[in-house]
């Protein structure tokens, strides 16, 4: 593996940046993580099938990131490659009732331009951080609706192969989970939305929006939801039984406001929030019985605590 070879390969030939040992606490919504061997922007689809082919060329392992939403990097970092799409994957355009756009589009731009069209479909996504690739590789959404039923299509780029275009009944959608990752890198995605009547779709909007900001440690920086709902029941619910709220290991602490969100309250690192990730599953093991199971990302390697 040669990350070094892999950067002098790509400064200067592709439109995006390449950077050596980027700090990925830069890149995460918790503000945690060691450096990344090596991190690209990748802004056009040829920047993308440059850097993948290099990469794999050299035998660096590599992965793709949007605005690290739901991603834990370990302290001491990454080993491979960061990937990050740029430029010409963060457009997104209305079409009727279409609207199409690039797995690193924000979501909640795609939010505000459907309301201010009309349009109705995606008032449910207000306040959801992150691209439309996360949300789309996570298949985000609410209590009562989700993405991928109103995905029309996807296309992915599977490096040596090219592009693959989806149709939204194709992709394998799950809770909290669309199987995109393990077929390609997510580039855009197309959905459905309608007309509506603009008052109703603010009031929707504002709903989805002030139970976010009730239930949500919005004002610290965190991951969103720590832990998938097991079957039945709610994370938050069972951990809130446990009597964990503000349980603390360093900087990182069960939030008050939702036990199912771990939030940083300065200086946590990595390894505090798998020390507590650990405390709070073997509670809830104790107490209720059940297994949660992680519903972030990790990234780098993590030493047993």
């Amino acid at each position: 593996m040669s990350v070094n070879a892999a950067f002098e390969a790509l400064i200067g030939n592709i439109a995006g940046d390449a950077r050596l040992k980027e700090p990925m606490s830069r890149h995460t919504s918790w503000r945690i993580g060691g450096p990344a061997a090596l991190f690209v922007v990748a802004d056009t689809l040829g920047d993308l099938n440059r850097i993948t082919a290099t990469l794999l060329d050299e035998d660096v392992p590599f992965t793709v990131v949007g605005k690290g939403t739901n991603l834990l990097v370990a302290d001491a970092g990454y080993d491979g490659a960061v990937v990050v799409l740029g430029k010409e994957f963060k457009r997104h355009e209305i079409d009727g009732e279409h609207i199409r756009a690039g797995a690193g589009a924000m979501l909640a731009a795609m939010v505000q331009d459907a309301f201010k069209e009309g349009l109705e479909g995606l008032a449910f996504a207000v306040g959801i951080p992150g691209t439309f690739g996360g949300a789309l590789a996570m298949n985000a959404g609410a209590q009562d609706v989700w993405i991928g039923a109103i995905t029309e299509s996807v296309t992915i780029y599977v490096p040596g192969e090219g592009l693959r275009r989806l149709r939204g009944a194709e992709v394998p959608w799950a809770y909290r989970s669309s199987g995109l990752d393990r077929l390609g890198i997510i580039v855009e995605g197309e959905v459905r939305v309608s007309e509506g009547d603009p008052v109703r779709i603010r009031a929707e909007m504002e709903r989805y929006f002030k139970n976010r900001k009730a239930s949500q440690p919005l004002s610290q920086p965190n991951a969103g939801s720590v832990f998938r709902n097991p079957e039945g029941d709610s994370a938050g619910r069972l951990i809130e039984a446990c009597g964990l709220k503000g349980l603390a290991v360093g900087g990182a602490a069960v939030s008050e406001k939702h036990a199912n969100f771990i939030v940083n309250e300065g200086g946590a690192t990595a390894a505090d929030v798998v020390i507590l990730m650990r405390q709070v599953s073997e509670a809830v093991k104790r107490d209720h019985g059940i297994e949660l199971r992680p519903e972030i990302r990790f990234l780098g390697r993590f030493e047993e605590a």
